[in-house]
């Protein structure tokens, strides 16, 4: 799958995680704001693991391992550094923040490995 093709998929999720967190009639004022970027941390956090595997699937092994890892470590740490500065920095709710981060980047994981796995998979059985 293009890039281009995962992205409006990840738009979509994350646009429909948007529609849900703005319309919970329970979720009022900085909450509905922790909710939003919860989904779009994790939207834009997929993209980016998406775009750095696509990147190093036409590298070396070497490089490839360097790239997923190595993206993992900073993926995760800037993720974190953006919850830590949200919720201490912008003193925005810790639940609706890390429910909604949790909720969509669970979503966009299985959609990951599942356009991982057909790729790869289609990968080896040509060779």
């Amino acid at each position: 799958m293009s890039f281009s093709r995962y992205a409006a998929v990840v738009g979509g999720v994350v646009g429909g995680a948007l529609v849900l967190c703005l319309g919970l009639p329970s979720l009022e004022g900085t909450a509905r704001e922790a909710a939003a970027l919860g989904a779009v941390l994790a939207g834009l956090n997929s993209l980016a693991a998406y775009g750095l595997a696509l990147w190093a699937s036409t590298r070396s092994t070497v490089a490839f391992i360097r790239a997923v890892l190595g993206g993992m470590i900073a993926r995760l740490a800037l993720v974190l550094g953006a919850v830590v500065v949200a919720v201490l920095g912008f003193d925005l709710p810790r639940v609706p923040l890390a429910v909604s981060l949790l909720a969509s980047f669970a979503v966009l994981l299985v959609f990951e490995i599942s356009v991982l796995h057909r790729t790869t998979g289609r990968a080896v059985a040509a060779r």
